[in-house]
C-alpha cells in the first residue's frame, strides 16, 4: 500500500463554441514531469494554503454543497477549490474567465494507490465567453504546459490522455450536448476498494 499523501487539487475544463462545435483547452505536460509525463491534460494543480484567502469565482447553484460531500473535516472548502482552479488556469494559460461566468463542478477523482503523486481532483466546467487574455497565442502562460490549444471534443479523445481525462471528456461531451447529469461522477480510490458514486 502506498504511503503517498492524497493532495487536494482543482482542474478547469475551459470551453468555447468553435466552427465545428464545442472546443476545450488542453496542453501537454513535460516529458520530465513526475506526474503524468507527456500526457495531454486540462489546466490545473494542487490547492495551496493561500487559495483559502483568494477571491473565488462564482459557483453554479448546488455546486458548493456537492464539493463538500464525502470530504474529510480538514478538506479545503468550495471557495478555496474554485480559487485554486482559477489560479492554476491563469498561471498555465494566461486566461481569466469573465467574472459573471458560473463555474460548474462536474467531476471528481482520487488517484489510485501506487502512483508517484496522488490527488483528490475536482473538475470545473467553465465557459470561455468573455474571458480576458491571449486566447490564441497564450502569451502570458507559464511553461508548465506546452502545446496549449483549443481542440474539438472528438479530436481531443484521440490525444495521449490519462485514463481519467478520457472519462471526463466523455462526461463533458454529454453535458455540452445538452444531456442532464444525474449527480457528479466520483471515482473514489481513497480506500482499498475502488468505489464509483455520483454526488447528488
Amino acid at each position: 500500500m502506498s504511503g503517498e499523501p492524497i493532495r487536494p487539487a482543482a482542474t478547469v475544463i475551459l470551453w468555447r463554441n468553435g466552427a465545428g462545435g464545442p472546443e476545450v483547452l488542453m496542453g501537454q505536460r513535460g516529458a520530465g514531469a513526475v506526474f503524468m509525463p507527456s500526457k495531454y491534460v486540462f489546466p490545473g494543480g494542487r490547492v495551496e494554503a493561500e487559495d483559502a484567502q483568494a477571491p473565488a469565482p462564482v459557483l453554479a447553484p448546488g455546486c458548493a454543497e456537492r464539493l463538500r460531500a464525502f470530504c474529510p473535516d480538514d478538506a479545503p472548502g468550495p471557495e478555496a477549490l474554485a480559487a485554486a482552479a482559477l489560479r492554476e488556469l491563469r498561471e498555465e494559460t494566461g486566461l481569466q474567465p469573465a467574472a459573471d461566468v458560473p463555474w460548474r463542478f462536474v467531476f471528481r477523482a482520487i488517484t489510485p494507490p501506487g502512483r508517484t503523486r496522488r490527488f483528490d481532483a475536482r473538475f470545473f466546467l467553465v465557459s470561455a465567453e468573455g474571458a480576458s487574455g491571449d486566447a490564441e497565442g497564450f502569451a502570458d502562460a507559464e511553461d508548465e504546459l506546452s502545446h496549449l490549444h483549443w481542440i474539438g471534443l472528438a479530436a481531443a479523445r484521440a490525444l495521449d490522455l490519462p485514463f481519467i481525462t478520457e472519462v471526463v471528456l466523455a462526461e463533458v461531451t454529454a453535458l455540452l450536448g445538452g444531456q442532464d447529469q444525474p449527480g457528479v461522477p466520483f471515482f473514489d480510490n481513497s480506500g482499498q476498494i475502488p468505489t464509483f458514486r455520483r454526488i447528488t
